[in-house]
């Protein structure tokens, strides 16, 4: 699918992963992209591979570094049309009576906060873009309850209202605001987790991932490229009439484990 105009589009932490996906797909849809990521050597890698992509190194957990990232990201497109809110850490592993209170405060501060900065510095540009998209990519844990995720999961909830009270606040400038839900996502991190839970149970890695996949209709992980394609079908004329909605793509989850 090809956009209808050349958009200008902000991604966050775009050099790898979900993120190096939907760079990828704009760029091929005509968009002119601007990427930050705190991944230094991901970033000039890209720059490389991608021209069009102009690239900055940015922690938006850091707001004065955010602020100022949005608008350079303005500055070099000559304004936004679209941000696509990426960025977020996955947090500890523990139940809530063993959280570090120091990595709750982590989360929250990149996953919600970083997001709430990077939008509300992005919001009068998108005014100006006249059709102007935020997507922001929350999870199955928006979803579901997360054993022993508790910070993931209430950052991923938090971007739900975050969504939909962004559409109505801003439907009346005609900006878009969705979330995109993805399950368990194909790549070296998934396949990482199942190796180490093979490792640890004594089963096969087969065993484990097809485990991993007993909560779902669709028997495969997702694929970034499809995350990729929804978030350009959302950005285009072709979405037009889609706001304030979670979308999940993640093969019918029933759970998130």
């Amino acid at each position: 699918m090809t956009t209808q105009k050349a958009l200008r589009v902000l991604v966050t932490a775009g050099a790898g992963g979900i993120g190096r996906a939907i760079t990828e797909a704009f760029v091929s849809a005509g968009a002119n992209v601007f990427v930050c990521d705190i991944d230094e050597a991901g970033l000039q890698q890209m720059q490389a591979q991608l021209p069009r992509v102009t690239t900055s190194v940015c922690d938006i957990a850091d707001r004065a570094a955010a602020s100022r990232m949005v608008a350079d990201a303005a500055s070099a497109l000559g304004g936004l049309d679209v941000l696509i809110n990426n960025a977020g850490i996955a947090g500890p592993t523990a139940s809530v009576a063993d959280v570090d209170p120091d990595a709750w405060d982590a989360v929250m501060r990149l996953n919600l906060t970083g997001t709430f900065t990077v939008t509300q510095q992005a919001i009068p540009h998108l005014k100006q873009s006249g059709s102007g998209v935020i997507l922001i990519m929350s999870s199955l844990a928006g979803r579901f309850g997360y054993p022993n995720r508790s910070p993931y999961a209430t950052t991923k909830w938090g971007l739900i209202g975050f969504t939909k009270t962004l559409s109505r606040e801003l439907g009346e400038f005609g900006v878009r605001v969705n979330a995109i839900l993805p399950g368990a996502v194909d790549g070296p991190r998934i396949q990482q987790v199942l190796t180490g839970r093979a490792s640890a149970s004594g089963r096969s890695f087969e065993q484990e991932t097809a485990a991993a996949l007993a909560n779902q209709s669709i028997k495969h992980f997702v694929d970034p490229a499809d995350i990729a394609a929804l978030a350009v079908f959302l950005a285009s004329d072709a979405g037009r009439s889609i706001s304030g909605q979670m979308i999940p793509i993640d093969g019918d989850s029933q759970s998130a484990s």
